[in-house]
């Protein structure tokens, strides 16, 4: 008979911190998702990807947009595609660079995130309605402590 893991011992603490987390991740991540395809008709990579550029208004490189959002430039250039062809967002070449493209919110595409992002917080607000404003700052500080311990690893 193999031997499985035991319920007590060292670790045992962050193993379900970690499984909360990534439970309370998923939970959150699945109601966003229904709500922006529901009431906006877009997607959360969308939202993420005009996030981004919202908070880069000079643009980004689509190779910076990428690393920022942690996929791969072939999953940020098809959103990237669509939300060109909307008019949400323009692509220029940087310095006449063909390997290289600046992406940036057109001005259509800056009102449409301002009012997606508005509602996006109240739902998140409402969703984390039982967090205290003294209990997220907390929360929020010993992630951004734990971010820094592992943060840069390859």
């Amino acid at each position: 008979m193999v031997a499985g893991p035991t319920s007590i011992g060292p670790g045992k603490d962050r193993l379900r911190l970690w499984i909360r987390l990534l439970r309370a991740s998923r939970t959150i991540e699945a109601e966003l998702r229904e709500r922006l395809k529901k009431e906006f008709d877009t997607t959360l990579p969308r939202f993420d990807v005009m996030a981004a550029l919202y908070r880069s208004p000079e643009g980004m490189l689509m190779s910076d947009l990428s690393r920022f959002l942690l996929v791969s430039n072939g999953n940020v250039t098809g959103i990237v595609d669509r939300l060109v062809s909307e008019g949400l967002v323009t692509r220029a070449r940087r310095n006449g660079d063909r390997r290289t493209s600046m992406v940036r919110l057109t001005e259509e595409g800056t009102k449409s995130f301002a009012t997606i992002a508005a509602v996006h917080e109240g739902w998140v607000g409402e969703l984390l309605g039982g967090v205290s404003e003294e209990e997220a700052r907390r929360l929020t500080g010993m992630l951004k402590s734990f971010r820094s311990n592992w943060e840069g690893r390859e």
